[in-house]
């Protein structure tokens, strides 16, 4: 098992302090204190959890009327589709235009039918992580959960088989390795949340830690 004291003021320190300054302003699809880079880093709690396409699926429940959990098969017999979009690591770097494929999060969300007092989600992942965003930000069109990138199928270390993506939202947002969505009607802040992180996460408004 990690020491989750260490880890936990290390990737703070790592967002506090950042990567080398570059030229943000240069470029107006990067917010400002991020730095573009190419080579899509790798950053996670640690843990990387043996799932497999053969033992992955997803369960989506709480406040549905329908409790779904999707397999492998099932996800890749649904409609795919690629979508484009911009990567923010609240650790200060930016990668610019990853297409991912997968599934519009609001597809599965539209088949558990959520009931109208849902207004919140948690996203779980396998290796134990949490992370909250409200329902309306879930079913944002860009709002994918992916099982490749770049062409590729995810790799472990990018959170395969499956992870979700926000573009909106900085990227700790993007559960890794994810396992369930639950729907509430309150908010429940997440493992970086109740940890100093921001709420929102909104890459535009620098909303790295709660007190930004």
């Amino acid at each position: 098992m990690p020491d989750w004291k260490k880890l936990i003021e290390g990737k703070i320190a790592l967002a506090k302090r950042g990567t080398k300054p570059g030229k943000t302003n240069e470029n107006a699809r990067i917010p400002a204190g991020q730095t573009e880079v190419k080579n899509f880093p790798t950053l996670d709690l640690g843990i990387r959890p043996d799932v497999t396409t053969e033992n992955w699926s997803l369960r989506i429940y709480g406040l549905v009327e329908k409790e779904l959990n999707v397999n492998w098969a099932q996800l890749q017999a649904m409609a795919q589709v690629t979508e484009v979009s911009d990567f923010h690591c609240v650790t200060r770097w930016s990668q610019l235009d990853m297409d991912w494929q997968g599934v519009p999060a609001r597809e599965l969300i539209a088949m558990a039918e959520p009931l109208q007092t849902a207004k919140y989600v948690t996203l779980y992942g396998y290796d134990g992580y949490t992370t909250n965003l409200p329902l309306d930000a879930l079913l944002d069109d860009d709002v994918i959960i992916a099982h490749s990138v770049l062409g590729a199928p995810l790799t472990p270390a990018h959170g395969g088989p499956v992870r979700i993506i926000v573009p909106k939202r900085y990227a700790w947002k993007g559960a890794k390795w994810l396992k369930a969505i639950e729907l509430h009607e309150y908010d429940r802040p997440g493992f970086w949340e109740v940890r100093g992180y921001h709420n929102e996460a909104d890459p535009w408004k620098e909303e790295r830690f709660s007190d930004d």
